[in-house]
């Protein structure tokens, strides 16, 4: 059986993918039909959480970048009644891409570029995948297949998967341009009774300008785009004339949202667009899809190595699904605040109102920032309410004072592996975790201020799936390191 996993798409999802499954020392192979990656960023945000998954890779690329200018769920603005450090950072999609581009190369990945899946079989032992590159078609044979190929994903296509959902009913139009004429009282996000405007300043003169118009049938996305398209949408929105210069990178947008029925067909799997489209508001989509591809790849990895245990691969549908489903919501819910606004105007001062409550300010914020996601226990419903408040959930990532000197949790996870936290002081922890000894870290420290002292094991994507106040739950340890990092080896073995 072939040990490689196919990613179909070079972009932040499949480029993180590649990533997670090279430090795991798994074979990858990245096919991408664009000869490089866009200079052009669609997205601008990078959500707390993301930034969190980078750290707990020790990847700190975009800890000095600065804030978002706006932090907002439906152009209702949360930027000044939350935390500073849970708005997102600005930072441009083509960044994310290049760097993990590079990083991905460094780690040993294939990356081909203008290379594009056109035909799939898969069967017990593997998938054989059709490429058609600028000069030849060939077969390339891998364990798995992971489709990160955009909302028009041919792999989902391929794999029979359905993609349901509703149509676009927005117009929206989206660039960098040079504003020859930039009306400052126009900067930010506005909402008026023909749709939504933005204009924010970036570099050199260059701004981000965007439009929505509401209620119409968009043009089709292989319509050329032109600067006076732009400039009419514009002033249809807004009511003020705009003079483009020549500098200009332009693209449309809809309202689309589609969720897949399900993220796997057999060796298959979907993620990042291919999984889930929906009307972009900050970053959310690139955001997910890099979510995706951390819960995803830990899991591929196991199963190409042969350790997985059984579920393991299904959690990733039970586990990024409804997360899909609840990016797709908030999105429709996000549109709902927008059009019309002269119907709609009471509902966004009731939202107003309701944002002076913090339990409602933090339930929109874990929404936004993906810090709220709480994965199934493996005993169902019940198990869960019977569960620790931090099971399931990301563990935070505060110092340590370990033995050997200063830590923190991020460190702890940069090779991608599991780790058993101990703060007992008991010392329990290590012999129960010895079977697992090759897939799993131990780690003893004072108790640390964030998490619950005890006995804590940690998932490589950061998710506590053990937690043990105690520190004296051998058998439930060993219980849980045997359902996510499978069959413990004997003791004498590993020392062998």
């Amino acid at each position: 059986m072939s040990r490689t996993v196919v990613i179909a798409g070079g972009g932040p999802t499949g480029l993180m993918l590649a990533c997670e499954l090279r430090l795991a020392g798994v074979e990858v192979v990245v096919l991408d039909k664009l000869p490089e990656a866009p200079q052009w960023s669609r997205a601008q945000t990078f959500q707390a959480r993301s930034l969190e998954s980078f750290r707990q890779r020790g990847l700190s690329w975009f800890d000095d970048y600065g804030q978002a200018r706006t932090y907002n769920f439906g152009l209702l603005e949360l930027k000044d009644i939350i935390a500073p450090e849970l708005v997102a950072k600005r930072v441009p999609q083509r960044d994310v891409e290049q760097r993990l581009e590079e990083h991905a190369l460094k780690l040993g990945a294939d990356v081909r570029r203008v290379h594009e899946v056109v035909g799939l079989e898969q069967d017990e032992d593997g998938v054989t995948v059709e490429v058609r590159s600028a000069s030849e078609e060939y077969r390339l044979r891998g364990a798995y297949l992971v489709g990160c190929d955009g909302g028009s994903s041919t792999v989902r296509k391929l794999a029979g998967i359905a993609f349901p959902g509703t149509s676009s009913s927005v117009n929206g139009i989206t660039g960098d341009v040079d504003l020859i004429n930039p009306n400052k009282d126009a900067y930010g996000p506005r909402l008026t009774q023909g749709g939504v405007y933005a204009q924010i300043p970036m570099e050199a003169g260059v701004h981000r300008l965007t439009t929505m118009e509401f209620d119409v049938v968009p043009p089709s996305r292989d319509l050329p785009l032109t600067t006076d398209e732009f400039a009419a949408a514009v002033k249809r929105v807004m009511g003020i004339d705009v003079q483009l210069g020549e500098r200009h990178l332009l693209s449309r947008f809809g309202s689309a949202t589609r969720l897949a029925e399900r993220y796997r067909a057999g060796r298959v799997f979907l993620a990042g667009d291919a999984a889930h489209i929906h009307l972009p508001f900050g970053g959310q989509g690139l955001n997910t899809g890099v979510q995706d591809a951390i819960n995803l790849g830990w899991k591929l990895a196991a199963a190409v190595q042969g350790w997985a245990p059984p579920g393991l691969l299904d959690s990733y549908h039970e586990e990024r699904h409804p997360v899909g489903a609840r990016l797709t919501l908030n999105t429709q819910a996000q549109e709902a605040l927008l059009h019309p606004l002269n119907e709609v105007q009471p509902l966004r001062d009731l939202f107003t109102d309701l944002l002076q409550f913090e339990e409602v300010r933090d339930y929109l914020v874990d929404v936004l920032t993906a810090l709220g996601i709480r994965y199934p226990a493996p005993g169902g419903e019940e198990e869960q309410a019977r569960a620790h408040p931090l099971l399931g959930r990301r563990v935070p990532l505060v110092d340590l004072e370990t033995p050997d000197g200063p830590s923190n949790v991020a460190l702890t996870l940069h090779t991608a592996r599991g780790v058993v936290l101990d703060t007992s002081g008991r010392g329990l922890a290590a012999a129960a975790a010895a079977p697992w000894a090759e897939r799993v870290d131990v780690v003893e420290a004072r108790p640390a201020e964030g998490i619950p002292e005890g006995v804590l094991l940690v998932r490589p994507d950061g998710y506590a799936a053990f937690v043990d106040p105690d520190g004296t739950d051998g058998p439930g340890l060993r219980e849980a390191l045997g359902h996510w990092f499978g069959e413990g080896r004997p003791q004498s073995a590993v020392r062998a």
